[in-house]
């Protein structure tokens, strides 16, 4: 397998880009490629003791995270993310990774891998912490705000297939985020949603979830727009955030209360990895003709490490492709009836 990793991409690009793919190298037997300016990227790889492993092709362009996407990826034809993509679409890749812009990197996927045929609207499918287990996925996250319920039928046949082979959940339970667990609750679009997803042979459906209820393990896949999920996403990485800060403080307040602090030390740990968001790797974005990954991007070494070794199943696994077969069945389906 052949992984391609944007080395300009994210805010601590090459440096800590570099060291992740390093890291990845050390464990995963792939061909691990960086696309980006090869002077500085090289620099970066000749600071480590084994930087040989990995391979550098030279993308003297860089999209920045202020530029307009879809005139970015128009335009700057020998960026990061266009040159990577491309190498996917042509079957030089099996795997895109970057921490880049997040639009450029999803008008790219649009518009130079195109679309499943079937799905009207890619979505982007982040892993969040379950408290009680491992780890659900959420689709979609951000990619789109506006949403008809066809789309939120496509997301949760797109991210239970996900669930169950990179995540390894067998039949993944799907919920739809609404107000109330009642079919009867929520706007027009959970409601028409929720009789699609209803009668959907293919899923799982356990009906309505609350918010409140997710992160403790109700459903393995959440669906939802964009808007709603980008927002739900960053409330529980506000929280995690809010949380680890309220705990060290009230934990290093005095002497007696280092001490203690010194005693949970494995305890704590695990709890601080539980709410990063580097355990889980990127979000893939599902829906595209090729896997691609998107980082955070603020990601450090050790999430871009993450990301690869998560995102090799993603590819391994053939994921894009059992999607199209499974949007070809849903529309015969559609058509019998």
């Amino acid at each position: 397998m052949r992984i391609i990793v944007d080395g300009m991409g994210g805010d601590n690009a090459p440096g800590e880009i570099v060291k992740g793919c390093l890291q990845a190298a050390a464990l995963a037997p792939h061909e691990i490629v960086i696309v980006g300016d090869e002077t500085a990227v090289r620099k970066e790889l000749d600071k480590h003791s084994g930087g040989g492993s990995i391979s550098v092709i030279h993308a003297s362009q860089t999209i920045e995270n202020d530029e307009a996407p879809v005139k970015a990826v128009r335009t700057k034809k020998d960026s990061s993310i266009v040159k990577g993509l491309n190498m996917v679409k042509e079957k030089e890749a099996d795997l895109f990774i970057s921490a880049g812009n997040s639009g450029a990197i999803m008008a790219g996927s649009m518009f130079i891998l195109g679309r499943i045929p079937g799905i009207d609207r890619p979505a982007i499918a982040a892993t969040f912490p379950i408290l009680s287990r491992g780890a659900a996925l959420l689709a979609d996250s951000g990619a789109n705000t506006d949403c008809k319920p066809r789309n939120l039928l496509e997301f949760a046949t797109m991210g239970s297939i996900y669930a169950e082979k990179v995540l390894e959940l067998p039949s993944p339970r799907v919920g739809l985020i609404n107000v109330g667990v009642e079919a009867s609750k929520g706007p027009a679009l959970q409601k028409a949603a929720y009789e699609l997803l209803e009668l959907s042979p293919s899923l799982n459906f356990i009906g309505n979830v609350e918010a409140r209820e997710v992160p403790q393990g109700c459903c393995d896949v959440a669906v939802c727009d964009g808007f709603t999920g980008n927002v739900f996403l960053k409330t529980m990485e506000g929280m995690g955030s809010a949380v680890m800060r309220t705990v060290k403080h009230s934990l290093t307040s005095d002497a007696f209360s280092k001490m203690g602090a010194f005693l949970l030390m494995g305890k704590l740990r695990k709890m601080k990895a539980l709410f990063d968001y580097a355990e889980y790797g990127g979000a893939p974005i599902l829906g595209v003709r090729g896997a691609v990954v998107k980082m955070h991007g603020s990601s450090d070494a050790r999430a871009v490490k993450c990301a690869i070794l998560k995102g090799i199943p993603y590819a391994e696994n053939k994921v894009v492709q059992m999607i199209e077969d499974s949007v070809l069945e849903m529309e015969a389906l559609e058509r019998s009836e």
